[in-house]
């Protein structure tokens, strides 16, 4: 009896519904859950039937009540897809066993033998009516012979069941089968039968049975057959549903191979989304030369004769050539931006890009997008892919100005790139490689900062590889007439007053000046005196006294009492207030804020974040 039990013509199961456990499977419920018997009893019946869980536990009851009963809308999950199932339940009880004999059919079984059921009383209903309907696909066939032959598009017939009752050359072809091997078969199950991701497409999803049932052409502009390697072919099609005495008896499927025609789609669309991130690439490095350009020291050699300028050149020349990573220090205004560029200019990655960023500008929630890019939904606002500093720098040199202002909690990943110059950007999980040399420049102490705990240690050591120190203009007065000079030439230039000079005596006077903005304060005294300036000669008279008293304003409140840190920060907030609404919101530049204070755009760009001010506000 177990012998039978085994080989039974229907999938059966015994549950025991008490311990939910798998009791017994014979061999055709193996076949349906495509695993062996031990596999297949390992699986508890509420797993088996988890999609219709609650459902089951009615059923359950009531076959345990009735002993016995039909559900014919359950669910069970066969490798992790779901298929639906008729189910006949018997209860039965030997002793202290108590089993569910469960008759699982699946629905797809059902409808087909329906349709065999379906066939057979076509059949038995009058040969004469069958031969008509296999004879409109053969007359279809005669009169159509040299059509099909000579046609490049795939086409084939299949009679009101899904049987094949013709396929011209090119289908053969296209599809790898011979003649002998379709017709007369199901077409669905054989070309049809699955998605490209292998699921299984059932036979009442599919558009070419769709047109048998309602009696539709369908189109279909992307979908898969399956060729006889077992090769996915991608196709377009049509089903035209054949008619005869106004009754559906077949459908003629018309495909194209458009395997070739949709690589080619999509090698496009690489390749247009490849144009376009190096457009935006060269968009973004274009913006950054620009700005580089504009920048305050846009001159591109270093003037001074003073002993301390000559040993930054000589310091130039010897690390230039290298890719050793340069740190750069000194006071805001000794020009430490032309230092870096007079390093990238004499190096081998003169004819890449030198990329600048002012870390001291660069908000915090921004600072990994700034450095490493970001792809398009990375965050609120990113509305498309965009390159970081690292990758426009690739090839070239990246300067960071202002190293000392990166957040602690920032600076392990700018280690990471540092060291490895690999990254990702901001919401991608792609890593990226680059060849970047850093040059870093401060006017901070960052030993210091080591020692107080905001500054990274390992960060230190890798950037201070070869220090240069940048000069202060105090400590090079013999510089300063040529810079002067220099000065005023430019300045002149851009008035319009090209025939002014400046003596001998006026230079000297320059000289003994003590400069604390160093040498940006030294070229906006200069342009200053050029706008103000009636002749042809430079007089400086009082003016530099004049430059004394403001700054020595700006460290004493009107009534000359010392000020609180509050009162400081207040006066010094509601004064770059005033400059940005006369600049319309511009910090760099010749009509900027930092000109209109007379300070270092950087110096103040650091300001404008640490007191949390919007330039964006004073836009128009």
């Amino acid at each position: 009896m177990d012998n039978l039990y085994h080989h039974s013509a229907t999938p059966q199961i015994a549950v025991d519904p008490y311990r939910d456990v798998l009791v017994e499977a014979n061999q055709e419920a193996c076949r349906l859950m495509r695993l062996d018997r031990a596999g297949l009893k390992a699986i508890r019946p509420s797993d088996l039937f988890k999609p219709d869980l609650p459902k089951l536990v009615v059923f359950t009851q009531e076959v345990l009540e009735k002993t016995r009963g039909l559900c014919s809308d359950l669910t069970i999950v066969i490798q992790e897809q779901e298929c639906g199932i008729e189910v006949f339940g018997r209860f039965s009880q030997v002793g202290e066993e108590r089993l569910l004999h469960l008759n699982l059919q699946p629905l797809r079984e059902i409808a087909q033998r329906k349709a065999q059921a379906d066939a057979i009383d076509l059949y038995n209903s009058g040969l004469s009516q069958w031969n008509r309907v296999a004879n409109v696909f053969r007359e279809f066939e005669h009169e159509h012979r040299l059509l099909l032959d000579a046609a490049g598009e795939g086409i084939y017939g299949v009679d009101s069941k899904g049987d094949t009752t013709f396929v011209n050359p090119a289908a053969l072809r296209i599809l790898g089968y011979s003649l002998e091997e379709l017709i007369g078969r199901n077409m669905h199950t054989i070309v049809h039968h699955s998605h490209g991701d292998g699921s299984l497409f059932e036979l009442h999803d599919c558009p070419i049975f769709e047109s048998l049932r309602s009696g539709k052409v369908h189109t279909e502009d992307e979908d898969i057959f399956w060729s006889r390697n077992g090769k996915a072919v991608d196709v377009e099609y049509t089903s035209t549903p054949i008619k005869e005495a106004g009754v559906i008896v077949g459908v003629v499927v018309i495909f194209r191979d458009v395997s070739e025609k949709k690589a080619g789609r999509k090698r496009l669309m690489a390749a247009l989304e490849e144009v376009e991130s190096l457009k935006n690439r060269l968009e973004l490095e274009n913006a950054y030369l620009q700005e580089e350009i504009s920048i305050e020291y846009n001159h591109h050699r270093i003037i001074g004769r003073s002993a301390g300028v000559q040993n930054t050149l000589r310091q130039i020349n010897l690390v230039a050539p290298t890719e050793a990573t340069v740190l750069i220090v000194g006071e805001s205004g000794t020009g430490k931006e032309l230092i870096a560029r007079s390093l990238h200019e004499q190096s081998d990655r003169s004819q890449r890009p030198l990329i600048r960023v002012n870390c001291a500008a660069v908000p915090e929630e921004l600072f990994e997008s700034e450095f490493f890019g970001h792809i398009k939904g990375a965050f609120t606002g990113a509305t498309g892919d965009r390159p970081g500093r690292f990758e426009l720098a690739d090839g070239g040199t990246l300067f960071l100005d202002e190293v000392g202002e990166i957040p602690l909690h920032l600076q392990g990943k700018l280690l990471r790139v540092l060291q490895e110059q690999q990254f990702e950007r901001v919401g991608e999980s792609t890593t990226r490689h680059v060849n970047v040399r850093i040059i870093a420049a401060t006017n901070k102490e960052l030993r210091q900062l080591v020692e107080a705990g905001k500054f990274r240690e390992d960060l230190y050591f890798r950037l201070n590889v070869f220090p240069i120190t940048s000069v202060p203009l105090r400590e090079r007065r013999e510089d300063i007439p040529l810079l002067a000079q220099m000065f005023l030439q430019k300045a002149a230039t851009r008035a319009s007053k090209t025939n002014l000079r400046m003596p001998l005596s006026e230079l000297e006077k320059l000289g003994n000046y003590h400069w604390p903005g160093n040498i940006r304060e030294l070229e906006n005294f200069i342009e200053r005196q050029v706008i103000l300036s009636q002749g042809d000669t430079i007089r400086i008279g009082d003016s530099l006294a004049g430059n004394h008293q403001t700054a020595s304003k700006v460290l004493a409140s009107p009534q000359g009492e010392v000020e609180q840190e509050s009162q400081s920060k207040q006066r010094q907030r509601r004064n770059i207030l005033l400059a940005l609404e006369r600049s319309k919101g511009k910090v760099f530049g010749e009509d900027g804020a930092a000109a209109i204070l007379d300070i270092k755009p950087t110096t103040l760009a650091s300001r404008i974040k640490k007191l949390n001010i919007d330039t964006r506000s004073f836009k128009v």
